[in-house]
């Protein structure tokens, strides 16, 4: 079965080389830096799993979501060259029966949507974790459109698909914000995240 928005990402995880490298996302890593022993995560749109590997490296017991087919199986790859397990399956994040009060940890990197499903996408996250839970996500704000006339790769070209620090604050009322704001940074995540690149970042606790 092909999944809606699958067929774009199939060709861009398609090849040998991993499209946005081998490591996690530097402030999800930073999130996450120390060991646990068992705390449930879930890392929808995880691609080729740089992210939810590192997570199951560090302890968690991981669901990886992503639409590619070619993603999924390249999850699983890289979770058995290093040693961990995911449970690395083909699903729509938007789609997927999320259960609720489930999650320890919910990761959305990168994972951007128009505003009606992002809406959706972060009650659901947001309904899926334990009290106290945490959701770690990094975004390219609106001001990549023009990092990437500067020639900086990474991030939808359309304004719409971008966020920031106001959509995220209605997004994730009724959750506690810890950290949420703006931020420039030096992306090195394989060939397509290269560059100054323009970034929101939000930690917020489920109450």
């Amino acid at each position: 079965m092909i999944l809606p928005g699958a067929a774009m990402w199939d060709e861009r995880y398609g090849g040998a080389g991993y499209a946005y490298g081998l490591e996690a996302n530097a402030f999800l890593a930073e999130q996450t830096s120390e060991r646990v022993n068992g705390l449930k995560a879930i890392v929808p749109g995880d691609g080729e799993g740089r992210n939810g590997v590192w997570l199951s490296g560090q302890g968690y017991a991981v669901d990886s979501l992503d639409l590619s087919e070619h993603g999924v199986a390249k999850s699983l790859a890289l979770a058995k060259a290093r040693g961990v397990e995911v449970n690395a399956f083909r699903a729509d994040a938007l789609a997927w029966d999320w259960p609720r009060a489930h999650y320890d940890l919910v990761a959305l990197i990168y994972l951007h949507l128009a505003p009606p499903q992002r809406r959706r996408l972060h009650a659901l996250a947001l309904a899926s974790l334990k009290p106290g839970g945490r959701l770690v996500l990094e975004a390219f704000r609106p001001q990549q459109i023009e990092r990437q006339k500067a020639g900086a790769r990474g991030g939808p070209r359309d304004v719409t698909l971008l966020y920031s620090v106001d959509d995220l604050t209605r997004d994730f009322t009724g959750a506690e914000i810890l950290r949420l704001g703006e931020f420039d940074a030096e992306l090195r995540e394989g060939a397509l995240h290269f560059g100054q690149g323009a970034v929101v970042r939000a930690l917020v606790r489920a109450r």
